[in-house]
């Protein structure tokens, strides 16, 4: 295994499975093309619900939270030879992020057997998304919806489209120091230095009067 982040330079978009204790990569998924769109929702956390909340309304808790929702194309119909599976794999792969292991599963049954109770859940691997090298983010799938539109003589899917809808995982969820929290910093960092190159003269914009 690699070292994480250093470990991918990724040439397109796509996920990336790593090991929340070691930050080893477990495994690439890349999308076959880009997204075409991407939709982001922010909702910022503790500012005063209701009007006249004049203690609330300009405190921040914690991050926003932000959303990400965009379709992944997939299509194997022009080279079946390279799809002997169609595209099982590559959804299969997609999919099984949201689902504990066969392993897992079992080692639960046994201490069910056993009368044991396992009180911590069962921990998945950390999902980050990449969307170039600027945007590489932890985040948690809540969404998932896949379209089969096209299928060989053997019924295996030759052609997808999955929409995905994520939130980024951020330091409350994750801590400062888990591997996780660590890339969120450094994604929110990004968007600061972003920010501060915006350097226009207040009179652009007129000056406000308090």
């Amino acid at each position: 295994m690699t070292a994480f982040p250093e470990a991918f330079t990724p040439v397109r978009g796509g996920f990336v499975l790593v090991d929340p204790d070691r930050g080893t990569v477990l495994r690439t998924i890349p999308f076959q093309y880009n997204p075409d769109t991407l939709t982001r929702t922010l909702t910022p956390q503790g500012i005063g619900s209701e009007p006249g909340d004049r203690l609330e309304v300009l405190r921040l808790k914690g991050p926003a939270h932000e959303q990400f929702r965009f379709d992944a194309e997939f299509d194997a119909t022009d080279a079946p030879e390279k799809f002997p599976d169609g595209l099982h794999p590559v959804l299969s792969a997609l999919e099984l992020t949201m689902y504990p292991t066969v392993e897992q599963l079992r080692h639960e049954d046994a201490l069910a057997r056993a009368g044991q109770i396992e009180v911590a859940p069962m921990e998945s691997p950390l999902l980050v998304l990449v969307l170039g090298p600027k945007r590489v983010v932890p985040v948690r799938i809540t969404e998932f919806t896949v379209t089969e539109e096209f299928f060989d003589q053997a019924l295996n899917p030759v052609r997808a489209k999955v929409g995905v809808g994520v939130r980024v995982l951020t330091v409350d969820d994750l801590g400062h120091q888990h591997h996780g929290g660590v890339l969120y910093l450094t994604y929110q960092g990004r968007k600061e230095g972003f920010a501060q190159s915006v350097r226009h003269p207040i009179s652009d914009v007129g000056t406000p009067r308090v």
